[in-house]
Order: C-alpha cells, then structure tokens, then sequence
C-alpha cells in the first residue's frame, strides 16, 4: 500500500523539507526551547495543530499522520480527510492564513500553485508550521520543531474526530462536506492572498 506521502508532490516535499526543521533560522536552542526536549517540543507542535484545525469552519475531519524525529527535532503531522475542493481551496487557505496571522507567525513562503498550493509560516520560537494541498484536494498540516534536547518521543494524545487509522495508511480524502467539497465558488472573492508577508 502507498504512503500518504507519495500522495503529495515531490517538489512540496522538497520545498518543505528545506524551508522547515532544523535548518531554519531559529533553530539554535534559545529561548524557550533551550529548556525542551523532544517530547516537550512534540507536545508544542501538537498544540499548534490542534489550534489550527480547530479553528477552520466549518469543521474538517483528519487523522494524525506518521510522526518523524531526527537527531534533535520531531516532525508532527496531521491529515484531513474533508475533501476540499478546488472551488473552495482558497478560502481554505485563507481561513488557515489569517488564523496563523493572529497567532503572531509569519508567513514566509507560499506555492501559490493551482492543483497543489502550500503555505509555510514560522512562529517566534522557530516552530515551522505548513499546509499543503495534496491529491484529489487532500490537506495536509505539518510542523517541523526546532532543534532541542534529545529525548523519547510519545505518540500523540489527540484523539481524532474521526477513524484513527493506526498502524494503517491515512486514506486519501472520502468524507464530503457541504461547504468545503462543494463544486461552485464562495460569493466572495478567495480571501487567500497567495504571497508571503
């Protein structure tokens, strides 16, 4: 079976893996988290994407995604299962943007691609947060820690608002929503702005 992770383009993986993590400006160990350890930083990135998911309505299914550590970071993800469609993928974006705005991250690369937009944004304490738009309109939330002390890495306590797929591949897409997997545009114009700020 594939991994949730061949579903999104190559160059996302790419353009992510270089712009997040570790090799990000802010990823010494200052500040706060000169006093964390990986699972402390795990349980931050948890709460980012918690706060985030929560704060798109109307409300998206997703399951949690593979958790991933390296020498000193942890990569969390999170997967919706809410098709979104093309229609609407832009007023997804742009409900994601200006809540990551309010939080006080910046915003500081966008793929502004049509079939697979993304949007990076960083928070003060070098925590790099992504959405990506994948295959038949699947969203995919990511965090990239900072560098911190090493440690063991629990799996996330979040419970799903939907299946867990644990120890199973993340499916793609197949719960529909009036709003978000609908075929015909908002009234509004996409409040996306697709450039970094």
């Amino acid at each position: 079976m594939r991994r949730k992770t061949m579903w999104v383009p190559a160059v996302l993986l790419l353009v992510g893996g270089l712009l997040g993590g570790c090799a990000t400006p802010g990823s010494e160990k200052t500040g706060v988290t000169a006093t964390m350890d990986m699972q402390d930083a795990a349980e931050r990135a948890d709460g980012m994407l918690g706060a985030t998911i929560e704060a798109i309505e109307p409300e998206v299914q997703w399951a949690h995604g593979q958790t991933s550590s390296g020498n000193c970071e942890v990569t969390r993800r999170r997967t919706v299962l809410t098709v979104i469609s093309e229609q609407r993928r832009g007023n997804f974006l742009g409900m994601v943007e200006r809540f990551w705005k309010k939080s006080g991250y910046e915003i500081y690369s966008v793929n502004p691609s049509r079939d697979y937009p993304a949007i990076f944004a960083r928070a003060s304490d070098g925590f790099a947060i992504s959405l990506l738009i994948g295959d038949k309109g699947q969203a995919f939330f990511e965090v990239d820690t900072p560098c911190v002390e090493e440690s063991e890495v629990a799996a996330p306590t979040a419970a799903p608002n939907g299946p867990a797929y644990e120890n199973v591949d993340v499916p793609r897409p197949n719960v529909r929503s009036a709003f978000w997997s609908a075929d015909t545009p908002v009234a509004s114009p996409s409040p996306w702005s697709s450039t970094p700020t």
